[in-house]
């Protein structure tokens, strides 16, 4: 068969094991995502091995991609964190009873197929399964090509806790190639099977999916996050936070990428905040203004307010004021996670209302951009679009609704 009719045959498969999972109980679909768990520690040791051989193949974003014994309890342990969440199906978001007597309710119900991109991230195998399961969603999952021994190897154990609970298989599928046309397949919609896209990746990937989908999308763009430190922050808690923020893991979209700071703050916090990123080996790239109170520091391009740098690598900006903090933000960011620390009420009060991105916080560092972090389990991604979800995306983001009416024998005049 080709290529294209395998990927026909995986979405006509995963139609069908859309209809059993939103006839699956609760209860059979908690013991699938706690198998799945258990799948992983079992077979840590060949998903292990595989990742071993996609890293000796790698090229760059190695932290991404590496998996050990504590990352793989992490991902098990984050697994059955999803099967303890409330069940989103069947929930009632709202319930009124109309004049006539109608009784209308509002409740929750599984998107369908959801199609997953993702890059560099063998995590997302096994986190995307158990949200989809826990919202009644069938899965295909496609891997970038560096990851894709680790997800297969993952996949093996998804399909044994499927199969422990007495589901098909094909509720959480993967395509089993590295070949590139099968995401133009994915982004086709595979004849109408495919209700949701999910991509989780860099730039280039955004822009094919943009240019290229023919379903609906829940978009993950760049995380250019920002930390804006305003003239009224406490000193110990802004060299807290930031270092946090920065340096915690460099290579999540939730690491900060863009220090803002006050002016009036400037001479006493910047030179206290860059000796210490400095000397956890972070390279600070700044204005001309940052660079008079810190002239070691190299001169940022006007790219530098553009870049998700992944990296040891945080650009500084000298701002006069909260308003221009904000304009930054809105001019450069990506919509994802921006904080503001600060002790003035007003201030961050004014900061949370104005910022226009997923997640705002106060005096908190940007890393907790995380479903984990939320109260989730797990997340799919982080969605920085304006439609259907923002933020963490978790059971319940990964849902729809219906109506729901009922009547006594009601007729319309």
């Amino acid at each position: 068969m080709t290529l294209a009719a395998d990927m026909q045959a995986m979405g006509a498969r995963a139609r069908a094991a859309a209809g059993v999972l939103r006839q699956a109980s609760a209860e059979t679909r908690t013991c699938a995502i706690r198998a799945v768990a258990r799948g992983i520690r079992e077979r840590s040791g060949a998903i292990l091995v595989a990742n071993a051989a996609d890293i000796a193949d790698a090229t760059g974003m190695i932290d991404r991609l590496r998996l050990d014994e504590g990352r793989l309890e992490a991902i098990a342990g984050s697994l059955e964190l999803v099967a303890d969440l409330a069940d989103p199906l069947g929930g009632e978001i709202a319930r009124w009873v109309r004049p006539n007597g109608l009784d209308i309710a509002r409740v929750r119900t599984p998107i369908g197929v959801i199609g997953m991109i993702f890059e560099g991230r063998p995590n997302v195998a096994a986190d995307a399964a158990a949200l989809c399961l826990r919202s009644g969603n069938a899965l295909i999952l496609r891997s970038g090509s560096e990851a894709l021994r680790s997800c297969l190897a993952i996949h093996q154990a998804i399909v044994v806790g499927l199969a422990e609970a007495g589901l098909p298989a094909d509720c959480v599928q993967i395509v089993p190639t590295a070949n590139r046309d099968a995401v133009g397949l994915l982004l086709g919609g595979l004849d109408g099977a495919i209700d949701l896209i999910i991509p989780r990746g860099g730039r280039a990937l955004a822009e094919r999916v943009e240019r290229e989908a023919r379903v609906a999308v829940l978009g993950h763009l760049e995380g250019i996050c920002h930390t804006y430190v305003h003239a009224s922050a406490d000193p110990a808690m802004a060299l807290d936070v930031l270092v946090n923020a920065k340096l915690r893991r460099i290579s999540v979209c939730g690491a900060t990428e863009t220090l803002l700071i006050d002016r009036a703050a400037a001479n006493d916090l910047l030179p206290l905040l860059g000796e210490a990123l400095r000397a956890r080996g972070c390279e600070l790239r700044g204005d001309a203004a940052s660079r008079t109170i810190l002239p070691w520091i190299s001169p940022a391009a006007e790219e530098d307010w553009r870049a998700e740098y992944l990296a040891s690598i945080l650009a500084v900006r000298i701002v006069p004021d909260l308003a221009e903090a904000m304009r930054h933000i809105a001019d450069y960011g990506s919509g994802h996670t921006e904080a503001i620390i600060a002790e003035d009420d007003e201030a961050a009060e004014a900061f949370l209302a104005g910022v226009d991105s997923a997640i705002v916080m106060r005096n908190a560092s940007t890393q907790f951009a995380d479903g984990g972090e939320f109260g989730f389990g797990a997340e799919i991604g982080i969605a920085t679009g304006r439609l259907h979800a923002r933020g963490p995306v978790g059971p319940e983001q990964l849902t729809t609704f219906k109506y729901v009416v009922r009547g006594a024998g009601q007729t319309r005049p």
